[in-house]
């Protein structure tokens, strides 16, 4: 997968993360290589050469999990592909996102485009329609257990190639089937043997989610890095601990040397830390200052094995049956999610502890006792009013949201399929809560900034870094300075906002760049 200014190009060769992305996120257009075209038609041409035979071969002229030791005659076996997509298409609960709809489309039809599923090169490109034609199936939250892949989540989108089931169109209203395949011009496909099985058995599910995490968690701990700068900095605490020559040399973590490198960049040419470098009495910043590019940065170094993880997935190309290079149809147990599902459980780990960080950056900010003669709560007139007192209880409270999520999905098994699936990995959940995690830093980072930034400009006259001073300059553009107070969730969103759009990352990095 090629990804361009204008869309993505199909090929039997894989996909990308940022291809992920452009077309979930930003609907780029996606079109189908001729190579694809010709070795779907080769690898078909065998598929109907075993379904004419009399032998039994396992998802061509058979039943299905523990139903597989029935024999299915031809003129059955078209009933046999609507019925396992209907069976299946058994989600309930409310509809996901749609930027994970259309990752898990996107992914099955990079698989079937590898050739090793054995569909009709008609399939393909009718799901591939209907992904440019930003027609997107409802798939609900509730029916994946990640193992056979994301069974249900994938018959949801299976059944609208199919004219049925429920989707809604570009603008997001949900409107009858056959009335939004025939707008686009999409003819529903009649499904033959092997296709329907092949629609829905892989991790596309949970691989897109951990995709679309990954690539938000590498911007949030670029802001992470520089919201504790700023915790450090309106904290008067010091930015020697986060000098090269105590990291790398000493503790070669890679993520940790980043996270430093962050800090000690984003303080450079700080007034606000140069005016207590000398006669300051304390020996030490507490460890939520002082530990924080260790914390990070191990956080960083979890997305890095997590991307490793996401990228062999991304080569993969999971069916069961799968048809080989040789021809050869044979079963296999490629579609179990173990690998993705413990990696999203990592992360939710990770996530958890990163936040727990920032609120106690926050909770310091607000002390007393310890925020180096700022007012109680940083607010205006402490007593009569009440400063950022509770925007910390919001952010304790999604620490401890996270504190729960991190609990690991994958630990757990749930045998079904009168026991002939007997482990299955529960990826699909482990997907799910780490997005909320993920929503949760975010929010837990936009009162770290709010709090953050209001102690900075109690320091004046002295002036903040550029490169805190950047983030602090695009947080005062939506949500005003110190004054008594006001409507404090209003604050709090404008800043989550500003975050969620790019706007403070991009700040920072323009300002670290000059």
């Amino acid at each position: 997968m090629t990804a361009t200014t204008t869309g993505v190009t199909l090929n039997v060769t894989g996909v990308t993360a940022e291809d992920v992305i452009n077309v979930a996120r930003h609907d780029a257009q996606i079109t189908i290589a001729p190579a694809v075209i010709e070795q779907l038609a080769e690898v078909r041409a065998h598929i109907d050469a075993l379904a004419a035979q009399e032998t039994p071969v396992y998802g061509v002229s058979t039943g299905f999990g523990a139903l597989a030791t029935r024999h299915i005659p031809h003129e059955d076996r078209a009933k046999l592909q609507r019925s396992l997509i209907r069976s299946h298409a058994a989600g309930m609960g409310t509809p996901v996102e749609r930027e994970v709809a259309r990752a898990l489309m996107f992914l099955r039809a990079k698989t079937l485009a590898s050739g090793r599923a054995g569909v009709r090169p008609v399939v393909l490109q009718t799901m591939v329609d209907l992904l440019n034609a930003g027609i997107t199936p409802l798939v609900r939250e509730y029916g994946s257990l990640g193992c056979s892949g994301d069974l249900a989540p994938l018959s949801h989108c299976a059944l609208v190639l199919m004219g049925e089931g429920e989707a809604v169109d570009k603008d997001g209203v949900q409107r009858p089937v056959p009335e939004l395949l025939a707008e686009a011009g999409i003819t529903p496909v009649e499904l033959r043997e092997k296709e329907g099985l092949a629609l829905v058995n892989g991790t596309d599910g949970m691989l897109g989610m951990l995709v679309m995490a990954l690539a938000d968690l590498n911007e949030l701990a670029d802001l992470a890095d520089v919201t504790g700068a700023m915790s450090v900095e309106s904290q008067f605490g010091t930015d020697q601990v986060f000098r090269a020559e105590l990291h790398e040399p000493l503790r070669p973590h890679p993520g940790q040397k980043t996270s430093a490198a962050n800090m000690f960049k984003a303080l450079a040419g700080s007034e606000i830390v140069a005016s207590h470098r000398e006669g300051d009495g304390r020996v030490q910043d507490a460890y939520s200052l002082r530990c924080s590019p260790q914390v990070t940065g191990a956080v960083r170094d979890t997305i890095a094995h997590a991307t490793t993880v996401a990228t062999r997935e991304l080569a993969a190309a999971i069916d069961n049956p799968v048809v080989l290079p040789s021809g050869e149809v044979t079963s296999n147990g490629n579609f179990h999610g173990a690998p993705v599902a413990y990696v999203l459980d990592f992360l939710a780990i990770a996530v958890a502890d990163l936040g727990s960080l920032a609120e106690r950056r926050t909770d310091r900010a607000l002390d007393p006792a310890r925020n180096r003669d700022l007012n109680a709560f940083l607010a205006d007139d402490p007593g009569v009013d009440s400063g950022m007192m509770i925007a910390q209880y919001t952010q304790a409270g999604l620490v401890a949201e996270n504190k729960r999520l991190a609990v690991p999905a994958s630990a757990d098994s749930i045998p079904s399929s009168a026991m002939q699936e007997d482990h299955v990995s529960l990826g699909w959940h482990a997907a799910r809560k780490l997005r909320t995690a993920v929503a949760n830093l975010r929010r837990i980072l936009a009162i770290e900034l709010v709090v953050s930034g209001r102690a900075l400009d109690l320091r004046a006259p002295l002036k903040p870094s550029p490169v805190t001073g950047a983030a602090l300059e695009v947080l005062r553009s939506k949500v005003a300075g110190p004054g008594p107070d006001r409507f404090l969730s209003a604050d709090l969103e404008a800043a989550y906002e500003l975050i969620a759009s790019g706007e403070v990352t991009r700040a920072i990095k323009d300002a670290a760049a000059k």
